[in-house]
């Protein structure tokens, strides 16, 4: 069985509340799930969110849609998503953020195939040698690396994001890196910004319409027949978040030892 575990939260730094800002009349969570359901690997998929009573009402809105939905800590998202994936005995576990309302399922599947294929612990279409947009991130691992990972990780990065264990460690997992056969690494459609939701609402409101189920070609071909459209949020950098959340390792292990180098 694949699961797909897609995690959201209401206390965005950057754009507080942005799981349930409106996209043509919906919530963008919402949004992204319609997306993910068309999916033909995924055979089932979650909401993992916190247990913080910030949370509640987006607990609520995923009821009311009949999204199934799972809490855990706000900050230890790998715990979240391992409790998650306990709870459900799966063989892979698809990770998804809940910040990419323009997720291209079949992008999604193409990755799930690929680390099938090639037996992989860890697979990723944002891994190394990026070549799809931010915002159309996919990972996948399988349940007992994501079981190790949750039992041997400790910097604050690797409980915040999940996976960077998976990928720092080669030696321990077998790494899978999907690339598309195009180079559109340089275009963002994740929501992180008030920008990148404005942008995404464009995409929306001219794509959607006439075709719900549009896809990552249809919108490059938007973005390079309007490139006004591009620049409403070419300012922000890709992976913001964690470079942060590096920030916090080198905090943590100058407590923990006295030093600010992070051990291989």
């Amino acid at each position: 069985m694949i699961l797909a575990i897609l995690q959201a939260r209401m206390t965005s730094s950057r754009l507080p509340g942005k799981a349930l800002k409106p996209i043509l009349g919906q919530p963008m969570i919402q949004r992204q799930v319609e997306r993910i359901r068309q999916s033909r690997r995924v055979d089932r998929l979650v909401i993992a969110t916190s247990t913080d009573a910030s949370d509640d009402i987006l607990v609520e809105v995923c009821e009311a849609l009949g999204i199934e939905c799972a809490r855990g800590s706000l900050d230890d998202v790998l715990d979240r998503y391992y409790q998650v994936a306990r709870a459900c005995g799966p063989e892979h576990v698809v990770r998804l953020t809940g910040d990419c309302p323009l997720l291209d399922p079949e992008v999604m599947d193409e990755t799930v195939a690929f680390h099938l294929a090639g037996q992989f612990d860890y697979t990723s279409n944002a891994l190394d040698s990026l070549t799809f947009p931010s915002g159309l991130d996919a990972e996948v691992m399988r349940f007992e690396c994501l079981e190790r990972t949750w039992r041997e990780a400790r910097l604050p990065s690797e409980r915040e994001h999940v996976t960077p264990y998976l990928y720092n460690h080669p030696e321990l997992f077998r790494l899978g890196s999907y690339r598309g056969e195009q180079n559109f690494s340089h275009m963002r459609w994740t929501v992180d910004e008030p920008e990148d939701l404005a942008f995404v609402r464009q995409v929306y409101a001219a794509l959607h319409p006439a075709n719900p189920s549009f896809r990552m070609l249809d919108i490059v071909g938007l973005v390079e027949r309007e490139p006004a459209l591009s620049a409403i949020n070419s300012r922000f950098q890709r992976n913001e978040g964690y470079q942060k959340s590096l920030i916090k390792d080198e905090e943590f292990l100058t407590a923990i030892h006295g030093t600010r180098n992070i051990p291989d």
